[in-house]
């Protein structure tokens, strides 16, 4: 007879599925694999190139701004902290440098994201039509930079250049200008140079970030009566900020290495209007004052640095406050 209780019969435990049982082994089996010690030796060789080619020189940067090394002798005397003191007081060169690469710095960062993004925002759509103008705009970004200063060398010429011939042929001599010989915006049109060549790789970014915005938060909005700007600063701008973000930092950079361009466009030494924190690095290394140049690069960097650090925090506050 079957063993019963008061309220029916008894129950069998119940064993879980085999499928399941096969499952939990395995898993406990993955937990405890552990990695063979020879996968670490495979960023070994990254490690040390990264090694060889900037740590070490950086440190060497470091000692030789203390000097007064000229980059051949083997004597060198230590000046402390002399050349950077220099730099902060009695180089004009330098600090004409520094103006000028924070006049183009401001005016390719901010041209250069709104032009991108306007672009993006109006080829999105995985249309023909967008595709082909996707293509049109990217097109400049892989040409090298010296074609492109060449390029541009020829439509800013006063004699014979394609800029003057235009105003010309619609009327508007008024408006003909020397570009790269006046010296007062002569860095700006250096930047319009630059927001060309570099306009469609930022379109790319941000058209990679919309894309990624749900379509759902648009219709939603809509039902909720929001109009295209509202849905813009509610809904893209803060969605898009990581793609901002390397956009703004990415632009900066490039605009304090706009080297080649600088020289293509204005010959080597560039002229006193042109001349850019790079090309002011390159002429001291050249007029052999290594140890001087080195403490340039590192104030460089820190100061490249810091600007990046500060968009960052900006972008940060701007996003909280839409």
């Amino acid at each position: 007879m079957s063993a019963t209780t008061e309220s029916g019969p008894a129950r069998q435990p119940v064993r879980p599925p085999a499928a399941d049982r096969a499952g939990k082994r395995r898993r406990k089996g993955r937990g405890a694999t552990r990695v063979h010690p020879a996968l670490y030796l495979f960023p070994l060789p990254a490690l040390a190139v990264y090694i060889v080619f900037f740590a070490i020189p950086t440190l060497q940067a470091v000692q030789y701004s203390t000097t007064d090394w000229d980059g051949f002798s083997a004597d060198y005397e230590n000046v402390g902290l002399g050349n950077f003191e220099r730099l902060a007081t009695n180089d004009d060169l330098f600090t004409n440098a520094l103006s000028n690469n924070l006049k183009f710095m401001i005016v390719v960062v901010v041209f250069q994201t709104l032009l991108g993004l306007l672009l993006a925002i109006f080829l999105v759509r995985n249309t023909t039509g967008s595709l082909l103008l996707r293509g049109l705009f990217f097109f400049p970004t892989i040409l090298s930079s010296v074609s492109v200063a060449y390029i541009w060398k020829f439509v800013y010429d006063p004699n014979f250049g394609l800029a003057n011939t235009v105003l010309e042929a619609v009327g508007l001599e008024q408006f003909t200008s020397s570009y790269l010989g006046n010296d007062a915006a002569a860095i700006y049109w250096v930047a319009l140079t630059q927001i060309w060549f570099h306009a469609g790789q930022m379109m790319v970014i941000f058209i990679a970030g919309l894309q990624m915005v749900p379509s759902e938060l648009y219709e939603a909005a809509e039902i909720d009566g929001a109009g295209k700007w509202r849905q813009f600063t509610s809904i893209t701008w803060p969605m898009i900020a990581p793609a901002t973000a390397i956009v703004v930092a990415y632009t900066t950079i490039q605009s304090f290495k706009a080297f080649d361009l600088i020289l293509g466009l204005s010959g080597n030494p560039p002229r006193h209007s042109l001349d850019i924190l790079s090309t002011r690095i390159y002429s001291t290394f050249t007029n052999s004052q290594f140890g001087y140049a080195a403490a340039e690069s590192l104030v460089f960097m820190a100061f490249i640095a810091a600007i990046v650090i500060v968009q960052r925090r900006l972008l940060k506050l701007t996003q909280k406050d839409v």
